[in-house]
C-alpha cells in the first residue's frame, strides 16, 4: 500500500513531537511492506529552496518538501485556506498515486490539500496532535493565559488571541483585562480599524471553514482522550479513535546509586509556555539541597527568556546543559530522577513524559488532561496547579521528606507500548476507515 503521509515540517531541520510520530510512521509503514512517502513544507521566512518543490531521502524514506515562500502567508486566512497550494498538491499527489492519504498535521498545506484529496476520490484519514482544527492559536489557552473551551459564538475569544498573539495578556495584568475585555463580546472594535477587518472575517470564518474541510476525512486518531473529547464537543464531525503514541526506548531499570539529593530534569523548549521559571521559583521554597535540576534546552531559541531563567537559577544548584542527540534520550532520562513538566499551555502526549515513563522515570506535571491522564498519582508521579509555584512546591517537599521515595516511584512506572503496536493498529485504522 503506498501512503502519502502529509506534514507541516519534517527532518532533519525539524524533529519536535509531530514530525517525530510521522518519522515513526513512515519507518515502520516500510518494516511492514508499505511505501510511504512523506510530503512536507519548507516555512514561509525559513530558507528558500532552490526548487519550489525538492526531493530528497530521509531514513530511505522519501520526501517531498514545498517551499512555502513562494506561497506566503498574505494574511490570516491563508494560514488555514490558501488556494494557490491545489495545483501544487494536486500535481504531488498525481505523481506519488497513494492508496492512502494521512494527515499529520494541515498546517503549511491548508485545506487546499482536502480540496485536493476530495476531488481526485483519494481516502484521507489524520492524526490530531493538537487543537487546530478549530482553535486559532492551536493551544486552547485562552489570551489570559486560562483553559479555553473552543470560538465561542461572536469568536470575539478569537480575537482577542489574535490581538495578544505575542502571549503578554498573561502576564501583564492591563493587558489581561483589555484581553478579557475583548473576549467577552469587544470583537467588533477591531472593524473600526480597516487593517483589521480582514482579519476578524477570517477569524470568524476559519471554525466553519474547517468543519467543512474535515468531511474529506475518513476518520482520524487522537494520542489522548483528553483531545478525542475535545474535538467531539466541536462542530467537527470526523469519526476518532484513541492511538496512544508508540516509545522505541531502552527500557532496562535504572541504575543503582547511593542516596544525595533527588536528581530532577527539565527536557524541552527553552520558553515561557513550557514553564521553566515555575519550577526554578519553586526550587527557591523547599529545603536547600534537597535537589539538583539538569535542563537540557536550546539557550538560543528565545534568549531573553534563557536569561531570566538563569537569573532565576542563581544560588539554586542548576546546570544548563543544552540539548543532546535524540540517541542518547535513555542515558539522559536514566541520570534522571524525577522528570518535571511544568507547562503552562494544553501538552498533549508529549513524547517526553512517554519516553521518561517507558525508562521508569517518575513524572511531575501540571495537571493539564493532555498529560494527567498518563500519571497515577503516588504511583508513577504526581500533578500539581498549571501555573502555581506553591502547588509545584508543595510536591516537591514530598521528595524532599523522603528521598527514596523517586526511587520506590521507579519500580513501578513504565509504559509498554512501542511503535509496533503503534504501527500495527494505524494501518488496522486505515482499513477500518477507508476499508482498504
Amino acid at each position: 500500500m503506498r501512503v502519502a503521509l502529509f506534514v507541516h515540517c519534517y527532518y532533519p531541520e525539524h524533529f519536535y513531537g509531530t514530525e517525530s510520530y510521522t518519522r515513526t510512521l513512515a519507518r515502520e509503514l516500510s518494516a511492514l511492506g508499505h511505501e510511504p512517502v512523506v510530503v512536507t513544507a519548507t516555512f514561509p521566512g525559513e530558507t528558500p529552496q532552490q526548487e519550489m518543490v525538492e526531493r530528497y531521502t530521509f531514513d530511505g524514506i522519501p520526501v517531498i518538501r514545498i517551499d512555502r515562500n513562494v506561497h506566503p502567508n498574505t494574511g490570516l486566512r491563508d494560514t488555514y485556506d490558501l488556494p494557490s497550494l491545489r495545483a501544487v498538491h494536486e500535481r504531488i499527489l498525481r505523481g506519488i498515486r497513494p492508496d492512502i492519504v494521512h494527515v499529520c498535521h494541515l498546517i503549511n498545506h491548508t485545506t487546499a490539500l482536502l480540496e485536493v484529496t476530495r476531488r481526485l476520490g483519494l481516502p484521507t484519514v489524520a492524526t490530531f496532535t493538537d487543537f487546530f482544527g478549530f482553535c486559532f492559536n492551536n493551544k486552547l489557552s485562552a489570551a489570559d493565559g486560562s483553559l479555553c473551551a473552543g470560538p465561542n459564538a461572536s469568536r470575539s475569544n478569537c480575537v482577542a488571541c489574535s490581538l495578544f498573539a505575542d502571549g503578554t495578556a498573561a502576564s501583564n495584568p492591563a493587558r489581561r483585562l483589555l484581553a478579557r475585555l475583548v473576549s467577552s463580546g469587544a470583537a467588533n472594535l477591531p472593524i473600526l480599524v480597516p487593517g483589521w477587518r480582514p482579519t476578524v472575517s477570517a477569524l470568524k470564518d476559519r471554525p466553519e471553514h474547517l468543519a467543512a474541510a474535515y468531511s474529506a476525512y475518513a476518520g482520524a486518531l487522537t494520542p489522548t482522550r483528553f483531545l478525542m473529547e475535545a474535538y467531539k464537543r466541536t462542530s467537527i464531525g470526523v469519526p476518532l479513535e484513541l492511538s496512544r503514541f508508540g516509545i522505541d526506548i531502552d527500557r532496562a531499570p535504572k541504575p543503582a546509586r547511593d542516596g544525595g539529593p533527588t536528581r530532577l530534569g527539565f527536557i524541552g523548549q527553552l520558553a515561557p509556555h513550557k514553564g521553566l521559571h515555575l519550577l526554578l521559583r519553586a526550587l527557591r521554597e523547599v529545603p536547600k539541597g534537597a535537589f539538583t535540576l539538569d535542563v537540557h534546552g536550546d539557550e538560543g531559541m528565545d534568549p531573553s527568556y534563557a536569561a531570566q531563567v538563569r537569573g532565576l537559577s542563581t544560588g539554586l544548584d542548576v546546570s544548563f546543559r543544552g540539548t543532546f542527540s535524540i540517541e542518547r534520550i535513555a542515558q539522559v532520562l536514566g541520570e534522571i530522577d524525577l522528570l518535571v513538566i511544568p507547562s503552562t499551555w494544553v501538552e498533549n502526549s508529549p513524547l517526553i513524559l512517554l519516553q521518561a515513563l517507558a525508562t521508569h522515570t517518575p513524572v511531575l506535571v501540571a495537571n493539564v488532561e493532555g498529560m494527567s491522564e498518563f500519571v497515577e498519582a503516588g504511583c508513577n508521579g504526581f500533578t500539581f496547579a498549571k501555573g502555581s509555584v506553591a502547588d509545584l512546591a508543595a510536591r516537591l517537599k514530598l521528595f524532599a521528606q523522603d528521598q527514596g521515595l523517586a526511587r520506590a516511584m521507579s519500580a513501578k512506572t513504565h509504559y509498554e507500548r512501542t511503535s509496533r503496536h503503534m504501527v500495527a493498529d494505524v494501518a488496522d485504522f486505515y482499513a477500518r476507515a477507508c476499508g482498504i
